[in-house]
């Protein structure tokens, strides 16, 4: 099968501070990574970088081929086929649900009124925020403004979706809701690459995990073997500590 993304030595440094070394990893058509690791370890960094949102110190980036890292690639035209869903939802409080999920599409995409409205509408039913449609970013729970960034990430109609840790700015009793719009997603076969702490999602969830450490990947394999049989120390002391809680 093709890979969609594939990231070929990628480094990034700020200043003399390596965040990320050598990189190297594939992401194919139907796949849902979950990348893991401890806070500090580049997880953020590196979807940063695959979504140009950073630049990369060294190394390369492919979308179907093409490297996307190299000079005069358009970020923008990028970004819409290989959407991002943010820790803090980064929805424009100035605008209603509805508003938050057509601008994308009718700035970038140019598509009419319209079809971005009946576009939007459809991922807000998809993600149950129909009801909230008139209403302000401020007016929502953590978990209803999450599950309207995924609404707008959707309507972009993108190939891939980046996760970067879309739960961990939700009180606990939130994070249920948008973890099972994430796994509805994948169940229909959306590409996603997920920064995540919710360790059940990445086993249960997962085709293939992840693990970073000091800005490296550790290890990575399908979910059994990282979590039933890790190879390194690291790895099955980091999967230890959280099994515990």
């Amino acid at each position: 099968m093709d890979a969609v993304l594939q990231v070929n030595h990628l480094s990034k440094s700020f200043g003399s501070h390596e965040v990320l070394r050598d990189i190297d990893f594939t992401v194919k058509k139907g796949d849902v990574t979950s990348i893991i690791g401890a806070s500090g370890s580049g997880k953020s960094t590196l979807l940063r970088c695959i979504n140009l949102l950073e630049t990369p110190s060294k190394g390369e980036i492919f979308f179907h081929g093409e490297n996307v890292a190299a000079r005069g690639v358009n970020p923008t035209a990028y970004r819409s086929k290989v959407g991002m869903v943010f820790q803090n939802f980064n929805l424009f409080s100035n605008m209603t649900v509805l508003q938050n999920c057509m601008v994308g599409q009718t700035k970038v995409l140019k598509r009419p009124e319209k079809e971005a409205k009946e576009t939007a509408l459809q991922f807000l039913h998809k993600v149950g925020m129909t009801p909230y449609i008139n209403a302000k970013p401020r007016q929502l729970s953590g978990g209803q403004k999450q599950r309207v960034a995924i609404a707008r990430a959707l309507a972009m109609g993108p190939e891939v979706l980046l996760f970067d840790e879309p739960t961990s700015a939700l009180d606990p009793e939130m994070v249920g809701e948008v973890l099972t719009v994430m796994r509805s997603l994948a169940g229909e076969g959306l590409t996603m690459l997920v920064v995540t702490h919710e360790m059940a999602f990445a086993r249960d969830v997962s085709s293939h995990v992840v693990f970073m450490r000091d800005g490296v990947i550790w290890e990575e394999g399908d979910p059994q073997e990282i979590f039933v049989h890790p190879q390194r120390d690291e790895t099955k002391e980091f999967l230890s500590r959280f099994m515990e809680r």
